[in-house]
């Protein structure tokens, strides 16, 4: 990276998640600002999952809507379980109340599901079944089965805890079983793409240059697939991704203007038959998926060996574990 032999770039915390801590540092030559993003484990069981993130970040740069990598090192060697180094894209996070911006974050997603993905950069598997294969992007045969599968496992953890109440995982468990009823009306996809399938607001990054059009980046590319882009639709939409960082949850007018918005950004550049109709049919299956996750991470928090806390995410899955909010999700999965 042409760095000076002897340290003198200074590292500032810039942003952490539940598996993954990012420093902002600027090169001391050339004056670029760089993000040096350290792993801490891997949602997908991956071995080498930093190397997996580095290689989806490659396959996508064409698209111009994420970050360049300079370097990944996911040996034994490197801080946790391993480190990447790209480029800082700057820009703050997504605010869902400006059509603008939404229709900014539809063009977004537009041009990264137009990059075409070749079949010798896919493997079939599903997520946690496979400890390597860093340079290839795992392609789950069935999207509906993979998600609840892995749902099944995260909710496990909150169902085999004493911590919770008999009440809420009765509901919980009630909820998967809907979803899975959902998955017998699956339909495989006309176009396949890498999908981000982790869209939350702060996720996307807008710059509005004085007088321009919103130019809207996607960061946080840790858990990629190569799949359905109607999964990456249905995951923006769903009430559990809008609500996590904020308090929306789209009406179906904003729902329906993002895919008129998406649609037309796609032009003819893949084909969005029938996109509509699986990204609605997902929605629900992502919300099962955010609850399912939020419970297990619920059981987590009250580990004290877990290796990043973050105080907003515990009050956030207090929120996601309430009887109000369980009483909305069963009303988007109509149980």
């Amino acid at each position: 990276m042409g760095l000076p032999e002897e340290p003198v770039e200074e590292y500032k915390v810039l942003a952490q998640g539940e598996y993954n801590r990012n420093y902002y540092f600027t090169h001391p030559i050339d004056g670029r600002g760089l993000v040096l993003r350290i792993n801490y484990g891997s949602q997908m069981h991956l071995i080498h999952q930093i190397e997996y993130e580095a290689n989806a970040l490659r396959l996508l740069e064409q698209s111009g809507r994420t970050a360049h990598v300079h370097y990944v090192d996911g040996s034994s060697e490197a801080p946790g379980g391993g480190v990447l180094v790209m480029d800082y894209i700057p820009g703050r996070a997504l605010n869902y109340n400006s059509e603008e911006e939404l229709k900014g974050a539809a063009e977004c997603l537009a041009d990264i599901h137009s990059v075409k993905i070749s079949g010798h950069d896919t493997i079939k598997a599903e997520p946690d079944a496979l400890p390597t294969g860093a340079d290839r992007l795992i392609a789950p045969e069935a999207a509906i089965k993979a998600i609840l599968s892995e749902c099944e496992d995260m909710l496990s953890v909150y169902i085999d805890s004493d911590l919770p109440s008999a009440d809420k995982k009765k509901r919980l468990r009630r909820l998967l079983d809907a979803a899975w009823e959902l998955s017998e009306h699956e339909q495989a996809p006309s176009y396949c793409c890498c999908i981000n399938t982790e869209l939350n607001s702060t996720n996307f990054l807008v710059d509005t240059p004085k007088g321009s059009h919103p130019k809207v980046s996607l960061v946080d590319w840790e858990k990629p697939l190569y799949g359905d882009p109607a999964q990456d639709l249905a995951h923006f939409l769903a009430p559990t991704t809008t609500f996590w960082k904020t308090d929306v949850i789209f009406d179906d007018r904003t729902v329906e203007n993002f895919l008129n918005s998406y649609e037309n950004a796609v032009s003819d550049r893949f084909d969005v038959g029938g996109l509509r109709e699986r990204t609605k049919l997902l929605i629900p299956v992502t919300c099962l998926r955010g609850m399912s996750w939020c419970a297990m991470a619920w059981v987590q928090y009250r580990d004290s060996d877990k290796d990043i806390m973050n105080e907003s995410t515990s009050k956030k899955l207090d929120e996601y574990l309430s009887d109000r909010f369980i009483t909305r999700i069963e009303s988007v999965v109509n149980v």
